[in-house]
């Protein structure tokens, strides 16, 4: 298998430090509103590229934070007038009900910032007493400038329009403008916690290398996250855990997901332009979400509009009307050496940087020469079995049970035979209101309820 890593900008053999142990780390939300579309395709993906290596026999421990104490939910619980803890707890329950709605399962562990605050401490003492730190009147603040390597991840120093700059701490007593705060002295009407290094709360760099070296140590294999954290978050999160342990890399592997746009724009809540995972889902059914997310390759931008999610929506709709048709119990020879063939080039694209886009594409294919023969059975419905354990988008239905639906499609079927047309298109036409979806063929006729 090889995946292209951010920090050494090249595509590589995957070679977790140990064997097929894979321990790996994804950015989590920050809980004070609702997740975003644009989100859900970062998580999406990963989910995907999770349940692909453990698919693939890797032994996968995927971690993710939940950032619970921030900036941002301090100002949106003074708003509401309400405890911080009661917003984070809110739209921590709201994101992880959304994951679920993506069919997003794989993360082994949610880890809240606010369950390590004796690592946070430590990590932040252990700063201080190595000289990476200075103290102003509202902090404590790593320097930048002791740590030589700063800006290897991302080739630079300095930000671009796409970063994430909202985390970016303004303090007129920086030594350094990319300085950032490591413990946030308290405030009035803010939450804090006594500790040894003064009464405070965490900055938000700090907690994922105290989350990360609780469970993976100084050293893990992948660390992953939206293309708009490589700077500054993860340039600060390599300067940290670096400087402490004196060990490097960090992370083997940095993988980044590109950015969902709207009219051409990454999709933020600080532009305004965005769309709320359930909000869509109202729309279009998690299937065609999904689909929609992993038909793009996870490293590139992905354009969100009407015009792009119909396709998407054709699209696995022709797959599921090719499942729809296929015949469990047929066992076909031809079928074999093709689905074999499929198999093997599907792998093949999935193990170069899981290259979702052209297997894809190859499943197409598969579908086209399929239709030709006229018939599918066992060893595609074993496929596409298989390989939805990954995929998460196909849909396999041949029971249905509805006698109403039953009663007018046998009804459909007689006036069929008795050639009174007319009428059996008028059950079509209504059935389709309802729908329902009919498929005639030789051996009788079959029906599926079509989603959104």
């Amino acid at each position: 298998m090889k995946i292209y890593n951010t920090l050494t900008k090249k595509i590589q053999e995957f070679k977790p430090i140990k064997n097929k142990k894979v321990n790996l780390f994804v950015c989590g939300p920050t809980v004070y509103d609702y997740a975003h579309i644009g989100n859900a395709k970062t998580y999406t993906q990963f989910d995907f590229i999770i349940k692909y290596l453990r698919y693939r026999g890797y032994d996968v421990f995927y971690l993710q934070n939940i950032t619970d104490i921030d900036d941002k939910i301090i100002e949106k619980a003074q708003d509401k007038k309400v405890p911080c803890e009661e917003i984070a707890n809110k739209y921590t329950k709201i994101y992880l009900e959304d994951m679920k709605s993506l069919g997003n399962t794989a993360v082994s562990k949610y880890a809240r910032a606010t369950d390590y605050l004796d690592q946070i401490v430590s990590q932040v003492k252990r700063l201080k007493e190595k000289g990476f730190t200075y103290t102003t009147s509202d902090g404590i603040y790593y320097e930048i400038e002791k740590f030589k390597d700063y800006g290897k991840l991302s080739g630079r120093t300095e930000l671009k329009e796409t970063d994430g700059v909202s985390r970016i701490d303004s303090s007129s007593e920086k030594k350094g403008w990319n300085d950032f705060c490591l413990w946030k002295f308290s405030k009035p009407g803010e939450p804090s916690w006594e500790t040894e290094i003064g009464k405070g709360r965490p900055g938000w760099h700090i907690e994922d290398t105290a989350i990360t070296e609780s469970h993976f140590g100084p050293q893990y294999d992948v660390h992953g996250g939206a293309v708009d954290l490589i700077f500054p978050h993860h340039e600060a999160e390599i300067s940290q855990m670096e400087a402490l342990s004196g060990k490097s890399p960090l992370v083997r592997y940095w993988l980044h997901t590109g950015f969902l746009k709207m009219s051409q724009a990454k999709m933020s809540k600080s532009l305004g332009n965005f769309l709320t995972i359930r909000k869509i889902l109202e729309k279009y059914n998690t299937r065609v979400v999904r689909f929609f997310y992993l038909s793009s390759h996870y490293r590139s931008s992905l354009e969100f509009n009407e015009e792009t999610m119909t396709q998407a929506k054709n699209s696995l709709q022709r797959i599921d009307e090719f499942i729809f048709k296929i015949k469990p119990d047929l066992e076909l020879a031809d079928e074999k050496k093709a689905v074999d063939q499929l198999k093997k080039d599907l792998l093949k694209n999935l193990d170069h940087d899981f290259n979702t886009p052209k297997a894809i594409s190859l499943i197409f294919d598969f579908i086209k020469e399929r239709n030709l023969k006229g018939v599918s059975g066992q060893f595609a419905w074993d496929f596409f079995k298989e390989i939805n354990e990954f995929f998460g988008f196909f849909e396999f239905h041949h029971d249905q049970d509805d006698q109403e639906i039953d009663k007018l499609v046998k009804q459909r079927e007689a006036y069929r035979k008795n050639e009174q047309y007319q009428k059996a298109d008028e059950i079509k036409k209504m059935l389709l209101a309802k729908g329902i979806k009919i498929y005639d063929s030789p051996t009788g006729t079959k029906w599926r309820k079509v989603k959104k």
